[in-house]
C-alpha cells in the first residue's frame, strides 16, 4: 500500500485539469489544505454540554448509513462512505460537489 494519503484505482483514467496536467495551478500543487470528514451534526444546550462525561451520547441529525460530508477549508467538497483499509480508516468519495461559484451559475 502506498504511503500517500490519497489513493485511487489504477483503472481510473486521467482527465483534463488533473494533477498530471496542472497548467495554471502548477505553483499551488504543494499547498496543504485542511480536510474535515463530518460524520454528522446535532444541537445541545449549554446546560447539556456542561453535563457531558465519558460515555455520554449525543444524537446526530443524520440517518444511520448516510454519507459523510467532506469539507476542505470549511467548504463542502464531496460526500462519501467510510472504508477500513488494513489498519486505517479512509473515505470513498461517492459524490463531488461543484465549486461554490459553479453552483449558482448552473441554477
Amino acid at each position: 500500500m502506498s504511503s500517500s494519503p490519497i489513493s485511487s484505482s489504477s483503472s481510473e483514467k486521467s482527465t483534463a485539469g488533473s494533477v498530471e496536467e496542472p497548467g495554471a495551478l502548477a505553483g499551488m500543487l504543494d499547498v496543504v489544505c485542511r480536510v474535515d470528514v463530518v460524520l454528522g451534526t446535532g444541537s445541545i444546550s449549554v446546560r447539556d454540554c456542561l453535563k457531558l462525561r465519558r460515555m455520554s451520547v449525543v444524537r446526530l441529525a443524520q440517518v444511520a448509513g448516510s454519507d459523510l460530508e467532506v469539507r476542505v477549508h470549511g467548504v463542502t467538497a464531496a460526500t462519501g462512505e467510510v472504508l477500513i483499509i488494513d489498519d486505517s480508516t479512509a473515505i470513498r468519495l461517492t459524490n463531488i460537489t461543484p465549486p461554490p461559484g459553479l453552483r449558482t451559475a448552473a441554477s
